[in-house]
């Protein structure tokens, strides 16, 4: 601990043990095969070899949950060494608002990615239909009261995988087909658009930056900044349904590019299930992205308020979902009797 550290030595013995934590592989657990682990296993031991990191979403709605759906660096030693050698990765575009992404954060994510490698990548016809199911909430504003509540988010959706096919929505309120997506976009994406993204973390992070730009950026007077609309826009292509393994491990390699990600260490999901999160801060919240710690597979999403405001307390959560199934569908209205149980 440096001269200059405010924190007494026990607080930052506290923090490197709770960052080490998250620093170290997960421990065996069902649900990954012998072949991953020995995967995982080997992935850290180069890592621990040659010293280096792995490379790698007069009522005011808030961000809808589904697309058609209602520590600092430098504190102590151990941090010091790791950041120092990400802090280059985040230089490129000039934004030194904010510090790199956590070392617990970057090895997280380098661990979701891998365990997402090593997921089978079946055949995917372009006449079938990605299906995901979802509970949760969102909160609307009365912008004349003040008053808030909320909102349902639960249903089911089956996207075209080419995009040619029309989308179905299913929640409490029946059947709702809209148009078909076409070849998809970052804000309408399909399986076939997800595939075709680049596979290499810098390329897929620089076009999100650049397509989410115009939406979050400084040309539209956006407090939101390219950082947080590229958390926001991974999260959001992540929960849009079954996106391709390979894809998958690189939009979660591209997060941890981002400056200001981090983690923490229990965050619950719309069903109450408890898991570890990686997350961001903006604007008095916080977007977390909720992971069962032992599948490390992707449980659901919220954003707590961090201040209090207009919607709600500091502690109040605000958004929440839970995805609990997920897979390709013959047919749009069918579930597919290959969907797993999500998380």
């Amino acid at each position: 601990m440096s001269a200059a550290d405010p924190r007494r030595p026990e607080q930052c013995e506290r923090a490197e043990a709770e960052e080490g934590a998250l620093l170290l592989p997960a421990p065996a657990a069902a649900g990954l095969d012998p072949d991953t682990h020995r995967l995982l296993k080997r992935h850290f031991l180069d890592e621990i070899a040659d010293g280096t990191p792995a490379p790698y979403p007069t009522a005011v709605p808030r961000r809808r949950l589904m697309p058609v759906l209602a520590p600092a660096a430098g504190v102590c030693l151990l941090l010091v060494v790791v950041a120092a050698g990400l802090r280059a990765l985040n230089t490129a575009d000039g934004n030194q608002a904010e510090p790199p992404a956590s070392p617990a954060a970057v090895r997280l994510l380098g661990r979701i990615a891998l365990g997402a490698d090593a997921a089978p990548a079946g055949a995917v016809r372009d006449d079938q239909y990605a299906y995901v199911k979802v509970t949760g909430h969102a909160t609307a504003l009365d912008g004349d009261t003040g008053a808030t509540e909320p909102t349902d988010e639960s249903g089911e959706l089956w996207t075209s995988v080419d995009g040619s096919g029309r989308t179905l929505t299913r929640d409490r309120g029946g059947d709702r087909w809209d148009d078909a997506p076409g070849p998809g976009s970052l804000s309408s994406p399909t399986y076939r658009f997800l595939e075709a993204l680049p596979t290499e973390p810098d390329a897929l992070l620089a076009r999100i930056r650049r397509e989410s730009d115009p939406q979050y950026g400084p040309a539209v007077d956006s407090t939101v900044g390219v950082d947080q609309g590229a958390f926001v826009t991974i999260g959001e292509l992540l929960r849009s349904g079954t996106a391709p393994p390979v894809n998958a491990a690189a939009l979660y390699r591209a997060a941890a590019l981002i400056p200001g990600v981090i983690t923490v260490r229990d965050a619950v999901d719309a069903t109450g299930r408890h898991g570890v999160a990686v997350a961001r801060a903006h604007n008095g919240e916080r977007i977390e992205w909720i992971f069962d710690e032992k599948t490390l597979r992707l449980l659901g999403e919220r954003t707590v308020l961090l201040e209090d405001g207009a919607w709600g307390e500091a502690g109040t959560v605000v958004e929440s979902i839970a995805f609990t199934a997920d897979g390709i569908s013959d047919r749009a209205g069918e579930t597919p009797p290959e969907g797993r149980p999500a998380g």
